[in-house]
């Protein structure tokens, strides 16, 4: 957000500076100072948003076009020039927005032009509306390290960029939280769980210079890490383990996906690694059961095993997996030129069917009663074989089972014949036959019971042969695609001109030679080529697009607020050198995603406090600076799985089928057909992390759903962080959180505790993970007391309140 004090700060600049801008043929301010205004950070996205709709890259009404400075100073249809660099008064554009004249006022729809937005726009103008290039297709810079006055607060280049802005902005970067604070921070944010007691004592015992990096390193190497950070990703993917619409049938196996993306966190894999995999896992070289798996990644959105248009439903596939693709991976909303060229961005109609292409030969999800084109054999060699000799041996016992039955069948009369005959299954003819074989073939008759014996002992063996493993993936897709087309307006029926596969324009790159597939290749490697465009260090986006995201998640908002919008209509970035460097070293590492956690929390900036200072809030009240540490409250899965660590209920098992909670049957009513796909998991396994609940698309879980829980059907970027009814209404009333707090009081009760207040001190200790102090004392005694005076409760019920009312607490669902 911009605040209308960023458009009266200058500052002097060199005159280097001043002679870059005349080189480059730009109109200079009045003044000699540097604008304050800057096309890229301030005024393009309040063009984009009022303008460009009518006045951009696909539209260009009166001739007029205010994304290029070419058009925007050049006289219009109308006689008039839009843009009088250095003249306010001249300026078409400020007349039209600011006239009360209906057929006049722009924009002519919808909100105006704000008055903020209007005072940037002016002093834009009056600086010279010097024009920029979208920054996020320009090359990534290797900028060189910003200068500081306070060296002694920079721990890495990291610190250096963020101190450089505030001393630049007048401000003050915060003192360093106390270590309670930071070993939460560090716990849930690369965890997803609250540390206990004991860990916290020692964090805050251990005084080396190395205690915060020591622990850092530890919260790496948890296993709890994967589960964290892979369900960030799972966020990106519109992860859900079934197909939505009225059945919203399940997806067998989608849970492999799930424990893929975990495994892959926890093991570091590099991350263009972990793209290839997921784009093209079965067209590299030596293609594996966890490469494989990988591929899941595409038959996660959402599916209609009916549809009332087939055709158009496979389009809509194609589209779910560009958008999610384009989105995740590079920062941009291709999918929105589907119908047409993309409103404000750089990418045609063309553009979208050429990426349309790769994926052109791919299957779609299935069809009414068969999924195969989505499940997958990931068995060992050795187990496929022991499958395969066992069919062959079966094959050939019925087979001659079969000639026999078939001799005995031409010795039937001719009308029984003809009626046997009718039935086309070989093993319903054999039901049908086997009393009759004696009195029709006596000479076989004997061959043919042993033949049954073996048949039967075969059938047997089945049963001991290992398990065949399958998982959601790619199964089937052609050698040799089909053509695809531009669909005119996005129909599918009415197809147009034959593109062939492509990168969008703003990219730079020829459009690539997809290698002729070999003799055994069984797809057509399409898929490997966009893979490794994407993962490759030379691409604009994907690098800034990841490292950006892992800020976000580190920090609270991403450098980049929009983080899968990098175009003209997201935000552009607050501190855009550090972007850079960030992409630049998180190359360097060889897409090390824990290097560059480390990296950023290893911080001052990471490691300051959440508290507000007054000029900080005046100033920068949205801490675009980063003055300060952004506070949360904890995500939906953090407050589930924190409330079953403290009341010592958590199950840590890893992997697997994901568990049903219990739900009401309220809630399942919601159903076309209530409770329908939904299991019946023990109370254990109902207490295991939230990241292996069964995700189902008709049916969130109602504490998850409560606190925001992001829709599945598309990818979630960032999740909302609302305050809302439910959340309290659920919090008190709900079943699980009294089922819980129930839970909470037995451990303290199991303690020996006998008095109320040791059991308060117990309570206190398990939640807040610290000791009890005089006031935790009085008000726990003061509800407890109500309780029993004032509502009739006896001791067990008045204290299980308590302990509900605890993990209701702000200070255990908020982190500073």
């Amino acid at each position: 957000m911009l605040y209308l004090s960023d458009v009266v700060r200058f500052r002097s600049t060199a005159l280097i500076g001043l002679l870059v801008v005349a080189c480059t043929g730009m109109v200079q301010a009045q003044d000699s100072s540097e604008p304050t205004v800057q096309f890229n950070r301030d005024v393009k996205q309040i063009l984009a948003k009022k303008c460009f709709a009518c006045h951009g890259p696909a539209e260009q009404e009166s001739s007029l076009r205010l994304d290029e400075r070419e058009s925007a100073v050049a006289e219009a249809d109308s006689g008039m020039i839009a843009i009088v660099p250095g003249n306010v008064g001249e300026s078409e554009l400020i007349r039209r927005i600011t006239s009360h004249d209906e057929f006049e006022k722009m924009p002519p729809e919808g909100e105006g032009v704000k008055p903020e937005e209007l005072a940037i726009l002016k002093t834009w103008i009056e600086e010279g509306a010097q024009f920029q290039g979208h920054w996020a297709f320009e090359p990534v810079t290797d900028p060189p390290l910003p200068e500081t006055k306070h060296e002694g607060w920079v721990n890495n280049p990291i610190d250096q960029f963020i101190l450089s802005r505030l001393e630049e902005q007048g401000l003050e970067p915060n003192a360093r939280a106390s270590k309670r604070t930071l070993i939460r921070r560090a716990y849930y944010n690369l965890t997803g769980l609250p540390p206990t007691k004991q860990e916290i004592e020692a964090f805050e015992n251990d005084s080396s210079p190395d205690a915060w990096k020591n622990l850092i390193e530890k919260l790496l190497a948890s296993e709890h890490y994967g589960e964290k950070w892979g369900r960030h990703w799972l966020d990106l993917v519109r992860f859900a383990e079934t197909n939505s619409y009225e059945r919203d049938g399940v997806k067998p196996n989608a849970w492999k996906y799930r424990d893929y993306v975990i495994r892959s966190f926890n093991e570091n894999k590099p991350y263009d690694l972990f793209i290839v995999e997921q784009l093209a896992g079965d067209e590299i070289e030596n293609p594996t059961p966890e490469s494989i798996t990988a591929t899941g990644y595409y038959k996660l959105g959402v599916w209609d095993d009916e549809p009332a248009d087939p055709l158009l439903h496979e389009f809509d596939q194609y589209d779910d997996i560009i958008s999610t693709t384009s989105k995740t991976f590079l920062g941009v909303t291709i999918g929105c030129a589907r119908c047409h060229d993309h409103k404000i961005d750089p990418i045609s109609q063309e553009n979208y069917y050429q990426f349309l292409s790769f994926f052109r030969g791919m299957k779609p999800y299935g069809n009414r009663g068969d999924v195969s084109f989505s499940q997958r054999e990931i068995s060992s060699s050795e187990v496929v074989s022991a499958h395969e000799n066992h069919r062959r041996e079966r094959e050939a016992i019925e087979n001659r089972m079969n000639e026999i039955v078939s001799a005995a069948i031409e010795q039937l009369p001719q009308d029984e014949r003809k009626d046997v005959k009718r039935q086309r299954d070989p093993n319903r003819r054999r039901e049908r036959m086997d009393d009759r074989i004696a009195e029709l073939v006596p000479n076989e008759a004997s061959e043919y019971a042993e033949l049954k014996r073996q048949l039967d002992a075969v059938n047997d063996k089945e049963k001991y042969l290992p398990a065949r493993e399958f998982a959601l993936a790619v199964n089937k897709a052609d050698k040799t695609p089909r053509e695809t087309m531009i669909m005119l307006r996005g129909n599918a029926h009415v197809p147009g001109d034959v593109v062939v596969p492509g990168f969008p324009k703003y990219f730079n790159d020829p459009n690539p030679e997809i290698p002729e597939p070999a003799s055994g290749q069984e797809t057509s490697g399409r898929r490997l080529v966009l893979a490794k465009w994407i993962a490759s260090e030379d691409n604009l986006m994907t690098a800034r697009v990841m490292v950006n995201r892992i800020w976000q998640y580190q920090f609270g908002r991403g450098l980049v607020r929009t983080s899968s919008n990098f175009g003209q209509l997201g935000t552009p970035p607050t501190h855009p050198e550090l972007l850079d460097w960030l992409t630049q070293e998180f190359i360097r590492s060889g897409w090390d995603i824990k290097h560059m956690q480390r990296l950023m929390m290893l911080t001052s900036a990471y490691q300051m406090s959440s508290e507000g200072s007054e000029k900080g809030l005046a100033q920068d009240p949205a801490n675009d600076q980063f003055w300060r540490f952004n506070s949360r409250r904890l995500t939906a899965e953090e407050v589930r799985d924190s409330i079953l660590l403290v009341n010592g209920r958590l199950n840590e098992k890893m992997y697997g089928h994901g568990f049903y909670p219990k739900i009401s049957a309220e809630v399942m009513a919601g159903q076309s057909k209530p409770g329908d796909g939904w299991g019946n998991s023990t109370y254990q396994e109902q207490a295991r992390r939230a990241v292996y609940i069964h995700v189902k698309r008709s049916l969130v879980t109602p504490i998850l759903s409560s606190f925001d829980f992001p829709e599945t059907d598309a990818p979630c970027e960032d999740r909302f962080v609302t305050t809302q009814p439910a959340q309290a209404l659920g919090m008190i009333n709900g079943d699980f959180a009294n089922q819980q707090a129930t839970e909470l009081a037995r451990r303290v009760r199991e303690t020996g505790a006998t008095t109320l207040e040791d059991q308060i001190g117990h309570a206190v200790l398990f939640v807040m993970a610290r000791e009890v102090n005089d006031e935790d004392v009085k008000i726990g005694t003061s509800l407890f007391n109500d309780l029993k005076n004032d509502h009739g409760m006896d001791d067990q019920r008045a204290f299980d309140l308590y302990c509900l009312m605890l993990i209701n607490l702000n200070e255990f669902f908020f982190l500073d």
